[in-house]
């Protein structure tokens, strides 16, 4: 896209680690940050607690439906998890696809959501993914490609 900016938006569950929603824009502003939370939370089901990091695009607007639908929103320290989240999004994946619009930059950003959820595992998970599944203990290992190849997903074929 000629080197116009995208800005990623994700709502992650803290203890699982697990991306909920994601969402991309070229022009974030305090209404679409809003909106996005109302899409995130449908039928009023909402996270017990919301933390979000210091930027200016969480508005009152957006204080007053975390206020609503959670208990409240609270403030992260610099370079808490959606952070470093985002900074693995760019570093693995972003800086080594070229965008070609607003489209596929959504879907690029929707794969590595599913891909980190789902197969990639955690330290702090004890190497278990976010979403946890069944993993047979025998067979050979197929190397599944995710991200038209740039990460692979290592399983035993059943």
């Amino acid at each position: 896209m000629f080197f116009r900016p995208f800005f990623p938006l994700v709502f992650i569950e803290l203890d699982t680690r697990r991306a909920m929603f994601a969402a991309t824009t070229r022009f974030p502003s305090q209404a679409w940050v809003t909106q996005q939370l109302r899409n995130a939370t449908p039928s009023g089901v909402a996270p017990r607690f919301l933390i979000r990091d210091r930027d200016d695009k969480f508005g009152a607007a957006f204080d007053a439906l975390a206020r609503a639908t959670a208990s409240g929103s609270s403030r992260t320290a610099v370079r808490a998890p959606p952070e470093r989240f985002l900074g693995s999004l760019r570093r693995e994946c972003i800086d080594h696809v070229l965008v070609l619009d607003a489209a596929h930059f959504q879907r690029v950003v929707a794969e590595y959501v599913r891909y980190r959820s789902g197969t990639r595992p955690y330290q702090g998970l004890h190497q278990q993914t976010p979403v946890r599944t069944v993993r047979p203990d025998d067979g050979n290992i197929l190397a599944l490609p995710a991200l038209g190849g740039l990460h692979h997903d290592y399983r035993r074929a059943a």
